[in-house]
């Protein structure tokens, strides 16, 4: 019992306000950069390949900005664009449980455990299944959102940033970390909102600053779903 005493009063938990949840997981997420960043190039070299084997190139004939209002240059219609997607697609549900691995690092740096690069890939090794259906299902729900003229999508994902912390540190199945996590978000939510509609700015800043540059930041929005749980559930326990 003492050495989880112990392990209980380290680490810090944020209040349940935005500026709070998002300080606290900007702070640990400078601590945590470089493997946000492995995650990213691991993503990118799929990315990259997938869009050799469709054909189409996200960034082709978008050189500049204006030419997305180009009615003659819709993406949607340029040869490859479905295949690409649907690898796409399937790539992120096959790297969700690096995302686990990133919110369980977040985890032993908050609590000022040693961090190891094969905690990375923890999220293979526990609760695969269920990790793999939940991001199945929300990808589902995030498409058809965002097929909604875009602003939907805006509303439905804080609804989900529980969902990944509960798959890893409760090890709870898809459907109940989905159920949990609406429950949880829909008493309180303006500021599941507020902390997801800013957290996914800071992930995409990258990208408005320079293209490149949300190779660095685009993890961020992981570590937010971590500080949120430990403001709304508590500290993990230890794994």
């Amino acid at each position: 019992m003492s050495q989880f005493d112990e392990f209980d009063q380290k680490g810090s938990s944020p209040e349940r306000s935005t500026g709070s949840i998002i300080s606290h997981a900007f702070e640990i997420y400078k601590g945590i950069f470089l493997y946000a960043f492995v995650v990213m190039i691991i993503y990118i070299i799929g990315d990259f390949l997938f869009q050799l084997l469709s054909g189409f190139n996200v960034w082709g004939d978008y050189g500049d900005f204006r030419n997305f209002n180009n009615s003659e240059n819709m993406v949607w219609e340029k040869p490859g664009f479905g295949l690409y997607y649907s690898f796409s697609s399937f790539w992120n549900i096959l790297l969700a449980p690096l995302h686990l691995g990133l919110i369980y690092i977040a985890n032993k740096f908050n609590n000022k455990q040693t961090v190891e690069f094969s905690d990375l890939f923890i999220g293979f090794r526990q609760n695969l299944g269920q990790t793999l259906l939940y991001s199945l299902i929300t990808t589902i729900i995030f498409a058809i959102s965002a097929a909604l003229c875009g602003l939907p999508f805006f509303f439905v994902y804080p609804l989900f940033m529980l969902g990944l912390p509960f798959l890893l540190f409760e090890n709870l199945s898809a459907v109940d970390a989905i159920s949990k996590t609406y429950a949880i978000a829909k008493e309180d939510y303006g500021t599941f909102l507020g902390t997801a509609l800013l957290g996914i700015l800071i992930s995409v800043l990258g990208f408005v600053l320079c293209c490149i540059g949300i190779i660095f930041t685009l993890p961020f929005i992981y570590v937010v779903m971590y500080s949120m749980y430990c403001a709304y559930c508590g500290k993990p326990r230890q794994i």
